[in-house]
């Protein structure tokens, strides 16, 4: 329900997300950033005076590029850290193939984990050997709690990480909103991507549908 259960109505670029994801058979192309604002707040859906009343919103900045260079393109591969935890060594695990020249998106939940954890489960990617074979990262904005430091302790996290391995260079676009904050972009497993370093821009080149 996260997006279409939004008290006061979806917005607007949830909603062009969903259609250009859903409903177009053209490729979705260039990624606009997110003029709306942003929300984490709770409100109880059960409450039936709070039903049309919008969450409030804040300014939302656009994405920025944390490393990289040049134009980075691959097939987007990801979700949510801990659901992905979930998923390691179970049949629902991707190959280690299909991460070859992948773009990794990665958002972390409501839970708001530890960075640390960050670290541990990334170094996981590494001794699998998906880290390096990565085309480029992209980090969702997190929802913060009352941690106003948590999103720039997650991406620090990320970039000690692939320092480790000797990944300076991967491109990283973070503040991406497809993580667990509202409004929501939707994005398609597998379809190709690309990160323009110089523009800190995501374009996804295909559609997620067919005719």
């Amino acid at each position: 329900m996260a997006g279409f259960a939004e008290n006061g109505g979806m917005h607007r670029f949830t909603a062009e997300g969903v259609r250009k994801a859903l409903f177009e058979v053209e490729p979705i192309g260039l990624v606009t950033p997110n003029e709306e604002g942003w929300s984490a707040e709770r409100t109880d859906w059960n409450d039936p005076a709070v039903q049309a009343q919008p969450r409030r919103l804040h300014p939302a900045d656009p994405p920025r590029l944390l490393q990289g260079s040049g134009i980075a393109s691959g097939r987007l591969l990801g979700g949510c850290a801990e659901v992905l935890e979930m998923a390691k060594g179970t049949a629902w695990w991707p190959p280690l193939g299909a991460w070859d020249g992948a773009i990794l998106f990665y958002e972390t939940s409501e839970d708001a984990p530890d960075p640390g954890f960050i670290r541990y489960w990334l170094r996981n990617f590494a001794a699998q050997g998906i880290l390096g074979r990565l085309s480029g990262m992209l980090l969702a904005r997190p929802d913060p709690g009352n941690d106003a430091t948590y999103g720039a302790r997650l991406e620090a996290a990320v970039i000690e990480t692939l320092a480790e391995e000797g990944l300076a260079e991967l491109p990283v676009l973070s503040g991406l909103d497809f993580g667990h904050t509202q409004p929501m972009l939707t994005l398609p497993y597998g379809a190709m991507a690309q990160i323009d370093c110089a523009a800190a821009t995501l374009t996804i080149s295909e559609s997620a549908v067919t005719p």
